[in-house]
């Protein structure tokens, strides 16, 4: 028999994260984690962490983070907001900026959060086709809308999308918030970040985390840069829902590596030098390829579906991720890991 409070419930189809095994001996690239530890700073400074401080709540505002953060992209600290990872932070911006009865674009193929958070909130949205070659078509975006969100570069194909198109973009809809995730642009060519329009376009949104290239997804720290009328939005929602989103140790731990730009820089190379081996071996298998300019990977193999070979891998203690969706599968999003793990992978997919 229903009951009358069902009717009321709010239900949404959740996200569905990568799988996180428990077993240790897992060759484990199915959620772009770094495949390296942390700075030598974050040890040092996590050895230092004053425990009995634990039992305060932490700073609200996250001043020490923020300044460390304003500080490196060389922006004020009023343009900086921070986040429990680039999720808390992109929802964040969903509940605050997308807020009309126009429906919000973003591709049909990217980060399949998006849709979650607006069939949540209620908020109207269209997705946009990508284009064949899985690239998006910026024209595609002049339209009437109540913003838009792009990956850059997108998830799951790991396709880089130039920044003069995004300078179409922002100049085509002035009147919508535009929201630049960058969850990957530290593996992309240098200069590929849009950091530097924040202060020619005040519609747009710059997004961040330490989860990738910082090493740190356990920490849970993203973060936003834009205009300080933005981020002054951002954090009245903020303070308006949860005041003390982050924790000690994050805040402390964040600041420190920031600071260590010498440790990030070589991470990042040997992360882009095993993608490009990896990339090579695999094409000479006759898998095809997307462009990568993330720490991962978006092929199809060739003479097999790409859901066997995710799940013989998986048999075989080595995990992929596999999207069960049209467009998209068969193919097989395949995260970097240390040059030993891809080796080993690549004398699996040889013996399918």
């Amino acid at each position: 028999m229903a009951r009358a409070w069902e009717d009321k419930i709010r239900k949404v189809e959740p996200y569905t994260p990568g799988e996180q095994p428990k077993d240790e001996s897992v060759i484990k690239l199915n959620t772009n984690e770094n495949p390296y530890g942390v700075s030598p700073e974050v040890k040092k400074m996590a050895e230092s962490l004053e425990m009995d401080i634990l039992r305060k709540y932490p700073d609200p505002k996250a001043e020490e983070l923020v300044k460390a953060l304003a500080d490196y992209h060389k922006v004020d600290e009023s343009q900086v907001f921070v986040g429990v990872g680039s999720d808390d932070v992109l929802g964040m911006c969903f509940m605050t900026f997308f807020n009309s009865d126009k429906p919000i674009l973003f591709p049909n193929i990217t980060y399949s959060f998006y849709p979650v958070w607006a069939e949540m909130l209620r908020i109207p949205f269209k997705t946009i086709d990508l284009k064949p070659d899985f690239t998006i078509d910026i024209n595609d975006y002049k339209q009437d809308n109540g913003g838009i969100v792009i990956a850059n570069p997108n998830a799951p194909t790991a396709i880089y999308l130039d920044k003069a198109e995004i300078r179409i973009l922002l100049e085509a809809n002035k009147d919508s918030i535009v929201i630049v995730d960058e969850a990957y642009i530290d593996f992309a060519e240098d200069g590929a970040s849009v950091l530097d329009l924040v202060d020619e376009f005040d519609n747009l949104i710059v997004v961040r985390t330490y989860s990738k290239s910082r090493s740190m997804a356990g920490l849970r720290i993203g973060y936003a840069i834009s205009n300080k009328e933005i981020i002054k939005y951002l954090n009245d929602v903020k303070y308006s829902y949860n005041s003390y989103t982050m924790n000690y140790p994050s805040i402390k731990l964040g600041s420190a590596v920031i600071a260590d730009e010498d440790y990030f820089r070589s991470v990042l190379a040997k992360i882009k030098n095993t993608r490009e081996w990896f990339v090579s071996q695999i094409k000479e298998m006759g898998y095809i390829v997307l462009p990568s300019s993330a720490n991962f990977v978006f092929a199809s193999p060739a003479g097999i579906s790409a859901k066997e070979v995710f799940e013989a891998a998986k048999e075989n203690g080595i995990y992929f991720r596999y999207f069960n969706s049209p467009g998209i599968d068969n193919y097989l999003r395949i995260t970097i890991g240390t040059d030993a793990e891809m080796e080993r992978v690549v004398e699996f997919l040889k013996t399918l």
